[in-house]
């Protein structure tokens, strides 16, 4: 019996089925939470992806990043520009905003990988910073400071009714979010993914066995700005009004504390991180709303003092633990 129970458990913290549980508790929200939360849900979603663009770049190539919000600005406003152009295709707006990000990313990667650490970290906000100013000023395509106003709903397919309801929208997301985070983990644990690995670890000794490093990081880089950019669409479709408030400093750095929490390592623990510091941002925001900031502060400290790989990272250590104990 004790060894039936340490094999079921050790299952559960097996990460494939971690996510499959997550995706089935997260299909059933509609059907517990208000129309409020179901937005609130769908916007945690579309930013999920932004937090699985950054913890593929910080988790996996060691380059944590301040700047992914400038590939999900771009596919945010190429999702609003063609909406408002009459394309209300989700698929379409899915793959024009990952086109626009990875064409965005190809234009500056062969810079930004030449860098690493604090000058990767410094530079990739700059971008972020330049092209959040670019947003408040670019009037005729994304409103400014005013915003972008509100435009038509997205259509999941062709041939669908456009999706205004909040439930139909939040399983639009979940749909899109699910799918791309299964590819983001294929890509990960394929040959590839584990050579990024290997430049992460020992990035003189990758060069010395021949490997293209500078192709691999680019590679990389684009690819990180694609999941960004789905995410900016997704934003885009579900909020039907964004700002370019959407993609400033403070997400970048929301972001990055939430892949730092949830786990660098873990794309499901990057999810999760996000979605407990959206939570706590907005209770803090409502319960002390003078010291929402603190309280954040704090919760990162204390977390990357008692859990340095986050709650992820925890969770490996014991799943870990375990299967030594059943062995």
């Amino acid at each position: 019996m004790t060894d039936t129970l340490r094999s079921l458990s050790t299952r559960f913290l097996d990460a494939r089925l971690v996510g499959v549980l997550i995706v089935a508790l997260l299909a059933t929200m509609p059907f517990v939470v208000d129309a409020y939360t179901l937005s609130s849900l769908s916007e945690v979603l579309a930013m999920g992806l932004l937090a699985v663009s950054v913890a593929v770049m910080a988790g996996n190539a060691g380059l944590p990043s301040l700047g992914q919000v400038a590939p999900y600005a771009v596919g945010m406003y190429t999702t609003v520009v063609l909406i408002r152009s009459g394309m209300t295709v989700g698929p379409v707006l899915l793959l024009a905003s990952a086109g626009a990000a990875a064409l965005f990313c190809l234009v500056l990667g062969f810079a930004v990988i030449r860098t690493r650490g604090v000058v990767f970290l410094m530079l990739t906000l700059a971008i972020g910073e330049l092209t959040y100013q670019v947003s408040q000023r670019w009037t005729d395509v994304t409103g400014g400071t005013d915003g972008s106003g509100r435009y038509d709903a997205t259509q999941a397919f062709w041939g669908t009714e456009p999706m205004v309801k909040p439930d139909s929208i939040y399983w639009y997301c979940l749909a899109v979010a699910a799918i791309v985070v299964l590819i983001v983990a294929r890509l990960v644990s394929s040959t590839p993914g584990k050579l990024i690995r290997g430049i992460r670890d020992n990035e003189a000794r990758m060069r010395a066995d021949g490997h293209r490093v500078g192709h691999y990081l680019l590679a990389l880089y684009i690819g990180a700005g694609v999941v960004a950019g789905i995410g900016g669409s997704l934003m885009a479709s579900s909020q039907r009004m964004v700002f370019p408030s959407d993609s400033n400093f403070n997400i970048s750095a929301l972001v990055l504390m939430a892949v730092v929490i949830g786990g660098a390592a873990s794309l499901n623990g990057a999810i999760v991180g996000l979605g407990l510091v959206m939570m706590l941002r907005d209770w803090s925001n409502t319960a002390v709303a003078e010291h929402s900031p603190l309280v954040l502060g704090v919760l990162f400290i204390v977390v990357v003092y008692l859990l340095p790989g986050g709650f992820a990272g925890a969770a490996s250590r014991i799943g870990l633990r375990q299967r030594k104990e059943a062995t």
